[in-house]
């Protein structure tokens, strides 16, 4: 065998390949379905009209050349958008089209990143804030997010030492996989905290659609000096469901966007036509199914709350994302151990919170990713194994 790189030591597997496997397991002794709760992979599809829209696309044998540069209307439509749903006006040297919000998540620190310079990062986190940092060779630093806080970043809280030393600092409001919101007024401390310590928000965007209780979601961009200090990710994959169709987009700060740019072009040829062609229907036209979509989401939350309290699993309602953040039972070592009893006594697959990072190992992540049916389901076999699981 070949030697791999030292860089590579430090990589697994990631936790949902592994849960898959004991799902496989699960299902082989058992004979039974397990109920998966784990990947938050959206089970709502696109609406229809952005279907049609790629599957004609794609028996255009034109479409299938390289898309070196963003189709000019592709760029357009994220303008009007921006400016539509934030009041966020964007430049298109502000503007970077990519395969899905988690190549940004890998690039930037490679590209800002010398080895041994460091990331501030939440804890917990979502996996790829960690995998990037270690494949760039820079230093993770962490920032707990506690309940008592409301799970927000405490800036009183990060050292002097790790302010001097960060160059990033990844932020992400709806928070995965807490499902936290921030005030405005953490925004504001933000783009300051930012602008004193000459640090670079990459800012992860990704559930702005899914904020419930009839709150609209913002952008880090529509507060004042954002853009001086940092980006923003933004994706197709949780507002229209197109999580397959890889596409997403960095926006901001023009000298980040001009230093991707350039890593990008050479690295791949651009997002494949036919789905830029759906990605601009979805922004122009997808509008309707975002409030389904969320709609959505918030009936499966509080129907999972109200059947899983009813049978002795009481779980905090989470204010956006596609996920719950659930306290496991006192009587656990922690959250890996929950989850392989859940998983043994109930066919069951939720996310150890460990899995996100050391504040996660009291909590388990479960993603809304089944329909009503199922979560009834799950309910049940709770109910039924509530005297040995709790």
């Amino acid at each position: 065998m070949i030697e791999t790189a030292q860089r590579m030591r430090s990589f697994h597997t990631s936790v949902f390949t592994d849960l898959h496997a004991l799902k496989q397991e699960y299902e082989q002794k058992s004979g039974k379905s397990a109920l998966d709760f784990s990947l938050g992979s959206p089970n709502i599809a696109p609406e229809s009209s952005i279907m049609d829209v790629l599957s004609k696309a794609v028996l255009v044998p034109k479409n299938y050349r390289y898309a070196i540069n963003p189709l000019p209307s592709m760029i357009k439509a994220i303008q009007d958008w921006y400016q539509k749903r934030y009041d966020v006006f964007l430049e298109s040297d502000e503007i970077a089209l990519l395969q899905g919000s988690q190549e940004a998540l890998i690039n930037i620190p490679l590209i800002f990143c010398d080895p041994l310079d460091g990331v501030l990062v939440p804890d917990p986190y979502y996996p790829t804030y960690i995998d990037a940092p270690k494949l760039a060779g820079a230093t993770i630093l962490y920032m707990p997010l506690r309940k008592e806080n409301e799970y927000l970043i405490d800036f009183d809280q990060i050292s002097e030492n790790d302010r001097k030393n960060a160059k990033i600092m990844i932020v992400c409001y709806p928070n995965n996989p807490t499902g936290a919101i921030a005030p405005d007024s953490f925004y504001t401390r933000l783009i300051q905290f930012a602008k004193e310590n000459d640090i670079l928000v990459l800012y992860d965007n990704a559930y702005s659609e899914l904020v419930f209780e009839g709150k609209p979601g913002k952008s880090f961009l529509s507060f004042p000096g954002a853009k001086e200090v940092g980006v923003e990710l933004n994706s197709f994959s949780k507002t229209y469901g197109m999580a397959g169709a890889r596409l997403g987009v960095l926006v901001g700060n023009k000298d980040v966007i001009h230093q991707y740019k350039i890593l990008k072009s050479n690295m791949d040829y651009g997002v494949f036509l036919p789905i830029q062609y759906a990605g601009i229907q979805a922004l122009k036209h997808g509008g309707a199914s975002i409030v389904k979509t969320r709609e959505e989401y918030e009936r499966r939350r509080d129907l999972l709350i109200q059947r899983f309290a009813n049978s002795g699993w009481t779980i905090p309602k989470s204010a956006a994302t596609m996920f719950l953040w659930a306290p496991i039972p006192a009587r656990y070592e922690n959250s890996l151990e929950f989850s392989k009893q859940l998983l043994k006594q109930c066919g069951i697959i939720v996310t150890p919170g460990l899995s996100f990072g050391k504040e996660g190992e009291r909590y388990v992540r479960i993603a809304l990713v089944v329909n009503e049916e199922q979560i009834e389901e799950a309910s049940k076999r709770i109910q039924e194994a509530r005297s040995s699981l709790f």
